[in-house]
């Protein structure tokens, strides 16, 4: 992809634009024999490489990378001259008799006129779509930059549910065996129907808390399609997914001026920019100018040809009444300007607010992290085994016991959202950093 520069104009020649074919069938190709191994055999799919896959001919890219072509193109033609002017006529022609060597005035003309805009518009104009080449390669990096956030978010929310999905199963065993437990132990007359009942209660909600975990995964999977195709149904690897380390934050905050949405509106602004300065040249007078032969037909009295004769022509725009044109056009530029000036100054106030709100959320979701990791899972794990012991050897009840192993789910779950939360917002953080894969 064509990176940002100022009037950068972006070409793909034949060569390598079959090369880029090449490498998307050969891709394609990679694909459809991956997906036809048997699952023990296939590659399972990172991050990393989700993210090459959706950045391989996005439409999205590439229309605003073929926008900047034709602007840049444009640009070239908007600093030429206008076409010039070929002019003919038969002139002062008889109507009794239609000759043409009959009067002396009679003339055929030909001539070329050429005109020339007013002051330095071509120039101006020809800046102004450079300007608009530039902010079309910003939004192409705007929309890389994005798709790469996007992916990595809904790759992170599938590693979740596919990991949820892993824990329940594994809890869906544990509850299963205290099923068995309240049945034997209901059959000896040790408890009561009710803790038979609630335990197979609970088994039915877990089932019922797998098939949302499926649903969600299968609507993740289906909305990474869109950018992966088929690719979105590979197994996804085990490994939690890692993300580029993050800057300091004051890093963070220095390079949101560079940031491409700001470049973008930049570019926009310097456009409009060029917009003021042609509506001031409209103030200057337009001109044109124009070589003509005039061919005489018939003779002079003395029998002699009549002399043929040229003219030389040049005319000027007279702009007396700039009142309602002029006037109106640059008042509209200038607060155009404005405008985009107060939308970049708001664009920058947003991605601050982007930077406080992940950047606080990065930072907290880590120290839960922490927490999980260090004290409340093992907590919660030991005193599940510990509830089980109490409850067979008869000295707590199956409600406690029950407590502890949804609590011990519960916690497990929770420390894998926070951990998938906290790189979300790394994700969300490395976008404004604007980190380019």
């Amino acid at each position: 992809m064509c990176i940002y520069r100022k009037h950068a104009r972006c070409s793909r020649s034949p060569a390598a634009a079959r090369t880029n074919l090449k490498n998307h069938l050969a891709g394609t190709l990679s694909l459809l024999l991956a997906l036809a191994l048997p699952a023990s055999a296939r590659a399972d799919l990172d991050l990393d490489e989700t993210i090459r896959l959706a950045l391989t001919d996005d439409p999205v890219i590439a229309a605003r990378h073929a926008r900047s072509r034709a602007y840049s193109d444009n640009a070239v033609a908007d600093g030429q001259l206008p076409d010039p002017q070929l002019k003919t006529g038969l002139y002062n022609l008889p109507l009794d008799d239609f000759e043409l060597d009959e009067e002396p005035t009679t003339q055929l003309r030909l001539g070329i006129v050429q005109s020339f805009p007013r002051g330095r518009t071509r120039h101006y104009r020809r800046e102004q779509t450079e300007w608009l080449a530039t902010s079309e390669e910003a939004s192409a990096e705007i929309a890389g930059q994005q798709l790469v956030r996007d992916v990595r978010n809904r790759f992170l929310e599938l590693y979740y549910q596919l990991e949820a999905e892993s824990i329940v199963t594994d809890a869906r065993e544990l509850f299963a065996q205290l099923v068995d437990i309240t049945r034997s132990h209901y059959a000896s007359g040790r408890v009561s129907q009710q803790d038979v009942l609630r335990s197979s209660l609970e088994l039915s909600r877990l089932d019922d808390r797998s098939t949302r975990i499926r649903n969600e995964v299968d609507r993740n999977r289906a909305a990474l399609m869109k950018w992966i195709g088929d690719a979105a149904m590979l197994p996804l690897k085990r490994a939690f997914p890692q993300l580029p380390p993050l800057p300091a934050k004051a890093e963070l905050e220095a390079v949101l001026m560079e940031h491409p949405v700001i470049r973008l509106e930049t570019a926009k602004l310097e456009a409009e920019n060029r917009a003021v300065q042609i509506a001031r040249e409209q103030y200057k007078p337009g001109w044109s100018a124009g070589l003509e032969y005039r061919k005489r037909f018939g003779d002079d009295p003395d029998g002699s040809d009549r002399a043929d004769m040229m003219a030389a022509m040049l005319s000027l725009d007279l702009p007396l009444f700039p009142g309602n044109r002029q006037d109106r056009r640059l008042s509209a530029s200038l607060q155009q300007a404005e405008a985009i000036q107060l939308s970049r100054d708001d664009r920058l106030r947003e991605l601050r607010q982007m930077l406080e709100t992940d950047y606080a959320n990065w930072q907290r979701l880590g120290e839960r992290v922490q927490l999980y990791e260090s004290q409340l899972q093992q907590v919660a794990a030991a005193n599940a085994r510990a509830s089980l012991k109490a409850y067979q050897s008869g000295v707590t009840e199956f409600t406690t016991l029950m407590r502890a192993r949804i609590t011990d789910l519960d916690v497990r779950l929770e420390a894998l959202r926070i951990r998938v939360d906290r790189a979300r917002a790394q994700a969300n953080l490395l976008y404004l950093a604007g980190d380019k894969p």
